[in-house]
This record gives C-alpha cells, structure tokens and sequence, in this order.
C-alpha cells in the first residue's frame, strides 16, 4: 500500500469513526425538564409527544413535563434553573432576552393566533367597545395575559375594562353564563374548544385591524394574519395578531445535547402534529427563524448540516 493510500485510509477510517461516536454519544444519565403550560393546552399535549420522542431517540429516562402557567412561566423557570427546555411564546422570550443574554432556542415551532371572543348576539363590534365590559384574559403569567395586557392599553383601555384570569375552558364558560363580556385566547387554528357543538354558532371573533401597526411597534415578531370565515363558521373572516413559539433552553446546555434534541424534534413531526394540528407547520427551514434570540450552537450545528 502507497504511502498517499494508507494515508487516505486513516483519514477515511477516523472520520467513521467521528460519525459511529456523534451516533452512538452517550446520553443515558441525561434527565430533562420540560416547561410545559396548562395540562389542557397545546404545549402540554406537544411536550408529551416530544419526551416520548427524545426518550426514544437519545435512550434516556422519560423526560419530565412540568405542568406551569404558561410562557412567562415557562421561561423564569429556564433561567432559574427549574427546567431545562421550554415552550414559550416568543414575544416573551424576547422581553427577557433583553436582559437575559443567556437564553438560547433550539427552533421555532408553530405560530398562535390571537382570538378576541364575544356572544355571537354581542353588540360588541370592536375592541374599543370593550370599556366598561368585563373581559378574561387568560391564565396567571400565561402568554395569553401577556398578549391581552398589551392589546388594552394599545387601545387605551387598561384602565376602562374589569379583567380577571381564566384559562380558556372557564373564559368560554364564562362568557356563555354572562360572567364577563369577552376573553382572550391565543392558540393555533382551529382551537377544538371553541368548534364544540355547545359553542358552534354561538361565539363572534373581534377583528384587530385597527390595533396591530400599536401591537407591531411594540415587538417585532408580532405579524398580521387573517382568520379564514370558514374556521369557525363566521359571516366574515377577521384580521388578527400572529405570535410564533420557540423552545428554549440555557446557553450553558451542553452542544451535543441541543443538537440532539432538535433533531429528535424534527424527526418527530408526525407524532407532534397527530398530537395538535398546530404542529403541523414545525419544520427545519422556518425552525431557524427565533430572531433576535439565537439558536443555541449545537442547535445551529444540526441546522448547518442541514443546509439550512
């Protein structure tokens, strides 16, 4: 064997070796805690899907899903070290990246629409004339609640409207009962609660047109997007606000383990979107869109060897 042929061997020998390790890295002892939101939500119902995905794919132990608040929750827990991946909106995860540069994300997963619901006999036609009307606004430290509070005082009725916290089974009951006007809900489309035969035809979306060049001035990764009639069987479509969501983790996670948990988060797109519809828009090339926050190195890792 030439001397430039045993050479090129080696140099072919050690790079199988380099992938046989990266396969067959050692993640046994790893225990992860996710942030998860409401047992009845959709980041709850993801991050089920996700732990059995990433038991399976990095032979670890079950990951644990912490039920929380929500994504204002989610993310102090990230940084206080209580959990060590979140869901998290991302127009919260920016307001505590501000001052938090040690959050990272992992991807971009599916967008939440904002849904402003009244009586469908509501006189209420607009947001304006919530004033004087009592309105839930979602759970404690929900991002929902985050959304809501921005929205009224981007109308100028923060200290108009009587608000109170629900999560959404007890908004829309609350709402049929009489106990407030309106509530605020943010999820994907189409939300299964609101198309229950005991609220079809009985609840109208506001449209937020008027209120979202405010609501964009205030972050950047809010969009407009519009509500199709046919969603929940409306007269008319309505234009709404838009927020995506991110997993997150600690800058200080290790590379090998975030690039591990993205991939295992990609290639479990079909037991996520069997899960929730919602998740049927998670893909690789919008999952690197978590700007301004950045993509944790080995997140970007797994991304670059994608092409992405």
């Amino acid at each position: 064997m030439t001397s430039s042929r045993r050479t090129r061997g080696l140099a072919i020998a050690a790079a199988l070796l380099l992938v046989l390790t990266a396969c067959t890295a050692d993640f046994g002892p790893l225990k992860l805690r996710i942030a998860a939101g409401n047992s009845g939500g959709v980041y709850y119902k993801l991050a089920q899907t996700l732990a059995g995905a990433w038991q399976a794919d990095l032979g670890i132990d079950r990951p644990q899903v912490l039920q929380t608040q929500g994504s204002p929750d989610n993310v102090v827990k990230v940084l206080a070290g209580e959990a060590d991946v979140a869901f998290v909106a991302a127009d919260v995860a920016v307001d505590q990246y501000r001052t938090h540069p040690e959050l990272t994300a992992l991807a971009r997963i599916h967008d939440d629409y904002l849904h402003v619901v009244v009586r469908a006999d509501s006189d209420i036609k607009s947001v304006s004339q919530l004033s004087g009307h009592r309105v839930a606004i979602g759970s404690p430290q929900s991002g929902v609640e985050y959304i809501a509070k921005w929205l009224l005082i981007a109308a100028g009725l923060q200290d108009s409207v009587s608000t109170i916290t629900r999560g959404l089974d007890e908004s829309v009951a609350a709402l049929r009962n009489h106990e407030v006007d309106a509530f605020f809900w943010s999820g994907g489309l189409p939300t299964p609660k609101l198309l229950e035969p005991e609220n079809r035809g009985r609840l109208r979306l506001l449209d937020i047109a008027d209120l979202m060049p405010k609501m964009q001035a205030r972050s950047p990764v809010y969009s407009t997007a519009t509500i199709p009639a046919s969603t929940y069987n409306e007269l008319l479509p309505v234009t709404t606000l838009v927020v995506p969501n991110f997993l997150v983790v600690p800058e200080s996670m290790p590379e090998d383990v975030a690039e591990a948990l993205v991939r295992g988060l990609f290639d479990a797109r079909r037991e996520l979107a069997n899960a929730n519809p919602a998740a049927l828009s998670i893909d690789v090339h919008p999952g690197i869109e978590t700007q301004p926050i950045p993509l944790h190195p080995g997140a970007l890792r797994y991304y670059r060897a994608q092409k992405t």
